[in-house]
C-alpha cells in the first residue's frame, strides 16, 4: 500500500506541471515515446514472450492469449497511434461556447484536463501505450495497474515511456505503473480520492462491477460487449456473410466482436445453412435456438445463459426472430450497450433500429469491429465507454477533458 500511495502522490504532483504544459512539449513527449518503442522493440517483444508462454502454460484460451501477444505489427500500430495523436488537435483550452450578457459580462466554457486518472486493465499491453499518449496530450497524468498476465510486457513498455518523458523534460510521474500484482491493491487504488480524479476499469464484467460497487473515486465504465448482428429479410445475404465473419472471427477476444446473430425468419431456411457452414469453416462453435436447430440439425442448443454471455472466443449464439421488432426487443433485454448492428436494405427498418437501440455504437450494414478509437479517427482510446455520463463509445482526447467557466467582467457586481 505504501508503494501505491507514493506513486499516486507522484502522479498528482506531476499533474500540477502537465495540466499547463504547452502542446509543443506534450507532442515532443509522445514523439519520444514512439522513438523509444521502436528502439526498445526487441526488449518489449522478449518480455512479452515470457508473458505469452506463461499464459499458455496456465491453459489460457487462445483468443485471450491473442489479446496479450505482441509482434512487430502491433508494435508498429502503437508507434502509428503516437503519430496520429501528435497530429490531433489539443483539446485543452478549447472554447466550447461563449456569450455576453446584456450588462457586458463575458462567459466562456473552456476545456480543461480531468486530472490524475487511474486505469485498471487486463491483458492487452497496447493499452499501456494508448492510455499514456491520450492522457499526456489531454493534460492528464495516469496511474496504471495492469494485469499480472502482462506484467513483464508492461514493465518493459513503461520503462521506455519513462525514458521518453525524461528526454522531453516532463516529470516521470506523469506515468506510474503499479508493479505489485496483489489484487488487494485494486481496492486501495479505487479509494484514492485525494489523489485521483477518475478511475477507468478496462476488463471483464467482474472487474468492472467490483470497481463500480467499491470505488470512492468517480468511475468511467468501459467494455463488456455482448454485441449482436441482426440480418433483416431485405439484407443482401451475399454481402452479409463477410460482415458476420469479420465481426466474429477477426479478433474474437475483443469487446467489439459479435457474440450473437439474429436472423429474420423469412430468410432463415435459406441463410442459416450457408452462414453456419461459413462460421464453422473458421472454427466457430455455433449454438442456436430451437428454430435454428430445426433448420441446421447439429447445432448445439443455446441456453438462457448464452444470450447474456460475452464469449470472447470462437463461439456464437444464433436466434431466429419474427421481424425487426422482435430483434430489437431481444437486444434490449440482453445487450450490454456496447455495439449493435443491423444488415438491411430497408431504410425504414434501419431508421427504426438506430432510433430504438440504446448502445454506444449502432451500425447499419457494417461490422461491430469498427468500435475502436483508432478506427474512429481518435488515434487511440482509453476504453469503450458503455455508460451515458460523461463519455460514451471510444474514449479519446476530448472525452478525457472536462470544462470550467471563465467569466470576465469590468468590475461587475450582482444586483
Amino acid at each position: 500500500m505504501e508503494e501505491l500511495l507514493e506513486k499516486a502522490k507522484r502522479v498528482r504532483e506531476a499533474w500540477e506541471v502537465l495540466k499547463s504544459t504547452e502542446t509543443r512539449k506534450k507532442n515532443l513527449a509522445i514523439r519520444k515515446i514512439a522513438e523509444r518503442l521502436d528502439q526498445k522493440r526487441r526488449d518489449i517483444l522478449e518480455a512479452n514472450k515470457i508473458d505469452v508462454e506463461e499464459a499458455r502454460r496456465r491453459g489460457v484460451k487462445e483468443s485471450l492469449v491473442d489479446r496479450l501477444a505482441l509482434n512487430d505489427k502491433r508494435i508498429d500500430e502503437m508507434i502509428k497511434a503516437c503519430e496520429v495523436v501528435v497530429d490531433l488537435r489539443d483539446p485543452v483550452g478549447e472554447v466550447i461556447d461563449s456569450w455576453v450578457r446584456e450588462d457586458g459580462l463575458r462567459i466562456a466554457r473552456v476545456r480543461v484536463p480531468i486530472g490524475p486518472i487511474g486505469v485498471i486493465y487486463e491483458s492487452r499491453p497496447n493499452v499501456t501505450v494508448e492510455t499514456t499518449i491520450l492522457a499526456l496530450k489531454s493534460g492528464n497524468t495516469v496511474l496504471l495497474r495492469g494485469g499480472s498476465d502482462a506484467i513483464n510486457s508492461n514493465k518493459a513498455i513503461v520503462s521506455a515511456i519513462k525514458e521518453a518523458l525524461r528526454e522531453a523534460g516532463l516529470p516521470e510521474g506523469c506515468v506510474e505503473f503499479v508493479e505489485n500484482p496483489d489484487r488487494s491493491l485494486v481496492l486501495e487504488m479505487i479509494k484514492l480520492k485525494d489523489y485521483l480524479s477518475l478511475i477507468v476499469p478496462r476488463g471483464g464484467y467482474s472487474l468492472i462491477n467490483f470497481v463500480r460497487e467499491n470505488a470512492t473515486v468517480p468511475v468511467l465504465e468501459t467494455g463488456v460487449g455482448n454485441c449482436h448482428i441482426f440480418v433483416d429479410e431485405s439484407a443482401d445475404l451475399e454481402k452479409a456473410i463477410p460482415v458476420i465473419i469479420n465481426a466474429k472471427v477477426q479478433r474474437p477476444g475483443t469487446c467489439n466482436a459479435a457474440e450473437k446473430l439474429l436472423v429474420h425468419e423469412k430468410i432463415a431456411e435459406k441463410f442459416l445453412p450457408v452462414v453456419i457452414a461459413e462460421l464453422r469453416r473458421y472454427g466457430v462453435e455455433v449454438r442456436g435456438c430451437e428454430k435454428t436447430r430445426e433448420i441446421v440439425k447439429d447445432v448445439k442448443p443455446a441456453t438462457e445463459e448464452d444470450w447474456y454471455t460475452e464469449y470472447l472466443d470462437l463461439i456464437i449464439a444464433v436466434k431466429v426472430v419474427k421481424d425487426v421488432d422482435e430483434a430489437i426487443q431481444h437486444i434490449k433485454k440482453y445487450s450490454t450497450g456496447h455495439s449493435e448492428a443491423i444488415l438491411t436494405e430497408n431504410l425504414r427498418n434501419a431508421e427504426k433500429f438506430v432510433s430504438e437501440i440504446d448502445a454506444a455504437a449502432v451500425y447499419v450494414n457494417a461490422s461491430t469491429r469498427f468500435t475502436d478509437g483508432g478506427q474512429f479517427g481518435f488515434g487511440a482510446e482509453i476504453g469503450i465507454s458503455t455508460q451515458r455520463l460523461h463519455a460514451r463509445g471510444p474514449v479519446g482526447l476530448r472525452e478525457l477533458t472536462t470544462y470550467k467557466f471563465v467569466v470576465i467582467g469590468d468590475y461587475h457586481v450582482r444586483e
